[in-house]
């Protein structure tokens, strides 16, 4: 592959980062520049490198076109929140009051009404996470349970299978 460098010290410099970088995908990114940089040909770079001919042609050419830093890879954007920032401190503000809804379904209710916005159950908790706050959860101790009763009626309790009376050998 015929490329250029961009600067007299690109060749040293992506070598200092293929010693460095411990992603693999990354490494093979300057690997396969640093090759084409040296003199190699595509099918060369991708016996030395193990990857396909589309992976080697689209970051060499990245490089050729954008220098070293189009070399790393970016990550995709993503969905955009339902919420903005200021929205999303406002409902921070209003579930930290004492009386606030703490249920995944009310706060369902409250970002539709409030807000104008659909979450799932699992979405609405998954932003109270992200606020730093908690959903209300199941007590994991009835209050009105007497030790005494539980211990009386574990003794009084008939067995749920008895003893065999007839061993089964386990050798012949």
């Amino acid at each position: 592959m015929n490329v250029t460098p961009h600067d007299l010290g690109d060749a040293q410099e992506l070598l200092q980062r293929v010693r460095k970088e411990t992603n693999a995908k990354q490494r093979d990114r300057y690997r396969c520049v640093l090759l084409a940089l040296n003199g190699k040909t595509e099918p060369e770079i991708r016996d030395c490198t193990g990857r396909s001919r589309g992976f080697v042609q689209r970051w060499v050419y990245a490089y050729r076109d954008g220098g070293i830093e189009a070399v790393v890879a970016r990550r995709p954007p993503g969905r955009q929140p339902k919420l903005t920032a200021q929205q999303q401190s406002d409902l921070a503000g209003r579930l930290r009051c004492p009386n606030a809804p703490r249920r995944g379904v009310d706060i369902q209710a409250l970002l539709a009404d409030e807000f104008g916005v659909t979450y799932s159950l699992r979405g609405a908790v998954l932003l109270l996470h992200r606020l730093g706050l908690e959903p209300l959860k199941p007590r994991p101790v009835n209050p009105k349970k007497n030790p005494d009763d539980e211990a009386a009626w574990k003794e009084g309790a008939p067995f749920l299978s008895r003893p065999s009376k007839n061993n089964t050998p386990t050798e012949r």
